[in-house]
């Protein structure tokens, strides 16, 4: 199935060459860009199914994410794993109910952190942060793509070289 997932995202469009700066502020002659992959819903499966089979006998109670790459993906693991979601906000929000945060978290509670993309890790690390100042333990830190230029240990569905190796 990893296989078929780089096709796919490929005959998408998914990776882009040429002069990107990413989240991170870093300059990259390759972007990979989940969020136009996860619009396809045979990708967002495969996705999710490749998710499943990297937590597999994992426990833990909820999976989250920070807006917005993360959140299809982190939706789809949501109904594949059949468990509820955490959607971490950029920004506090100060109109409506407010709060940094859609979803509960209970002290104690084990939660699968999943990103879209990874660099750097400061995302997903913002993140697993937020998750503990909330009495909640990070169990891992899954991401669609890793590019492989991070200290930070993350389980990955695709490193970059998976998508650029036969190009």
């Amino acid at each position: 199935m990893k296989e078929r997932l780089v096709e796919r995202m490929i005959e998408v469009g998914a990776l882009k060459f040429g002069d990107f700066i990413l989240s991170s502020g870093k300059r990259s002659n390759v972007y990979v860009d989940v969020k136009l992959a996860s619009t396809y819903p045979d990708i967002l499966e495969m996705i999710a199914s490749q998710i499943a089979e990297t937590v597999r006998g994992m426990d833990f109670d909820r999976i989250a994410c920070v807006e917005l790459g993360g959140v299809p993906v982190a939706v789809a693991a949501s109904l594949k794993l059949g468990k509820p979601l955490i959607i971490f906000r950029k920004e506090r929000k100060d109109y409506g109910l407010g709060g940094d945060r859609i979803g509960d978290l209970k002290e104690g509670e084990r939660v699968l952190i999943i990103e879209d993309v990874v660099t750097t890790g400061k995302s997903a690390l913002s993140v697993a942060r937020r998750v503990e100042e909330s009495g909640g333990v990070v169990k891992a830190i899954v991401t669609v793509v890793d590019r492989e230029e991070s200290d930070v240990e993350v389980l990955s569905i695709l490193k970059l070289s998976d998508l650029t190796q036969n190009l």
